[in-house]
């Protein structure tokens, strides 16, 4: 019986010599993995603390104050954000790919230290890999998941956080070795060969040498060509998805769902008033939008709205797909419209939406937003009255705000108590 597990031990042995010869090149060596593991890191800080702010901005602490200004903060934050969701794709399967012949060790587990690293190689693969998978999907707003795209992607993010800094922590020798060598030394080190060992027994019909035991082939990428070869990927790929939100490049964006100037009046649309349910005959002459304060109530039409002093203001739409474009909003400014109701002070705002469909239905505004000068009860677009699908009759315009926080197709606002 002995006999026969080391016999089958040592073909297991075979089979993962014979992959990992299939697969080596120069490119696959340790320094091509360090370097792609920085590159993925900074990546992943990038992604995770410009998506920390898109949930605070959704879903604010009591004890943190938002700013409004500048206005173009999310734009760019967010842009920031998809860009490099998509730019890590390339990234990471340029880093797995560099790895691939590790995964076939024998044996795979030789004691504690790497029993650690392949748990947090595992965690951290997994995750990320659904992280980014999930993060693609809600950019081409495909929702095949039945549960909450926002809940599920923060939560993934903080478990990629804690998998990424086990990984780390676990192959910090490594990576400070690699770290502190130059390039020449570093390769000079990986291209030493390994001592000898002792030849493996053979099956009693096989005579040496052990023909399932294939050589390399010969070398045909270099380090050099797979982080080129990466680079151009995540570089491709960036040039055309990025200018849905960098507006000059929006000739380039073949690869994005949504693009500048394309749309009703110019501008792209998420979701549109079909999708939400919404049809012309709710925005009809009938409607009525309804300011409830503390002390006071009062309805106006979108005729009495537009007899009030009226406010033309250029400001950016930016939405958590990524995408993002400066518009001319005109309208009648929401603190004017709360001074009607006697308030004031620029309170913390509940605001109803007309779509029976959707999470953001119904959202909240904080007073710094509702005082602000440029927070706009837009009833045009461009100079031209907005289009149904833009949110007529009335909808919300809001400097530094998520697009799913400027609610459209506006029905009540209602002062918090």
């Amino acid at each position: 019986m002995a006999g026969f597990t080391a016999r089958l031990g040592d073909r297991f042995e075979g089979v993962a010599d014979g992959l990992r010869a299939r697969s080596s090149t120069p490119g696959r060596r340790t320094r091509t993995t360090v370097v792609l593991g920085r590159v993925l890191a900074v990546l992943l800080l990038v992604c995770f603390a410009t998506g920390l702010y898109s949930h605070v901005l959704q879903t604010p602490p009591s004890w943190l104050t938002l700013s409004p200004d500048p206005a173009w903060l999310y734009r760019v934050t967010q842009g920031t954000h998809v860009a490099a969701g998509i730019a890590l794709v390339p990234v990471l399967l340029g880093k797995l790919w560099s790895v691939f012949p590790r995964l076939f060790a024998w044996p795979p587990i030789t004691g504690l230290g790497s029993l650690l690293e392949r748990a947090t190689i595992a965690l951290l693969v997994a995750t990320v890999l659904l992280e980014v998978v999930l993060g693609l999907m809600n950019v081409a707003q495909w929702y095949a998941f039945p549960f909450s795209f926002r809940r599920v992607h923060l939560a993934l993010a903080w478990v990629l956080i804690g998998a990424t800094l086990l990984h780390v922590a676990v192959k910090l020798p490594v990576i400070a070795g690699f770290w502190r060598r130059s390039p020449r030394r570093a390769q000079g080190a990986e291209a030493s060969p390994a001592p000898a060992r002792a030849p493996a027994a053979t099956w009693p019909e096989q005579s040496p040498p052990d023909p399932s035991r294939p050589t390399a082939p010969e070398e045909t990428l270099s380090r050099r060509g797979a982080l080129l070869a990466v680079g151009a990927a995540a570089g491709a790929l960036t040039l055309a998805t990025v200018g849905q939100s960098f507006t000059p490049l929006g000739p380039l964006a073949v690869l994005a769902p949504r693009r500048p100037g394309i749309g009703p009046q110019g501008l792209p649309v998420n979701r549109t008033a079909a999708e939400a349910e919404v049809s012309a005959t709710d925005a009809s002459a009938d409607w009525r939008l309804s300011l409830v304060g503390r002390q006071r109530t009062l309805e106006l039409s979108r005729r009495q709205l537009e007899t009030l002093p009226q406010a033309e203001i250029a400001l950016p739409i930016a939405c958590v797909e990524g995408w993002s474009q400066q518009a001319q909003w005109g309208g009648v400014r929401l603190r004017d419209l709360l001074r009607l109701i006697d308030e004031q002070d620029g309170p913390d705002l509940t605001l109803s939406s007309m779509q029976t469909r959707g999470a953001f239905s119904v959202t909240a505004m904080p007073g710094v937003y509702a005082r602000h000068p440029d927070t706009l009860i837009a009833l045009r677009l461009g100079g031209e009255p907005l289009h149904l699908d833009h949110g007529y009759p009335a909808r919300v315009i809001a400097p530094g705000r998520p697009g799913v926080m400027q609610t459209k197709w506006l029905r009540r606002i209602e002062v918090d108590t």
